[in-house]
């Protein structure tokens, strides 16, 4: 069982920064898919981007050139740097997590964070 645990969601203005953390309980967190999803009020959970055990990184295209994922293996953290918000990047945030995966599909990862609250403001 994996414990996955994220940290630095808030409130930001229309193009501020954040950074979001997501910290596995895992000893052989290097070895794992680490994705980050989020869900907006009344929408479907989506997928926002992906870095493989060998740091081949995805990244959804409402979010390409503004994200930047990365992974720290020394501290089991995958990292989600979010510059240029917009008021549409406003959602709970997810980390997941797995051996293997569809990096796009929510599904074909087992472990889940509570999520971490981001709100982008006009």
């Amino acid at each position: 069982q994996v414990t996955l645990v994220e940290y630095g969601g808030g409130l930001v203005q229309t193009g501020g920064s954040l950074r979001l953390s997501c910290t596995a309980s895992e000893r052989t967190f290097s070895h794992y898919y680490m994705g980050w999803f989020r869900q907006a009020p009344g929408k479907e959970r989506e997928f926002v981007a992906a870095v493989s055990w060998n740091e081949d990184i995805w990244y959804a295209d409402a979010v390409k050139g503004r994200f930047t994922i990365s992974r720290d293996n020394a501290e089991n953290t995958v990292y989600l740097q979010m510059t240029r918000l917009k008021p549409e990047d406003t959602a709970v945030y997810y980390c997941a997590a797995d051996l293997a995966a569809t990096y796009y599909n929510g599904a074909s990862y087992r472990y889940w964070g509570r999520g971490t609250q981001v709100t982008v403001s006009s």
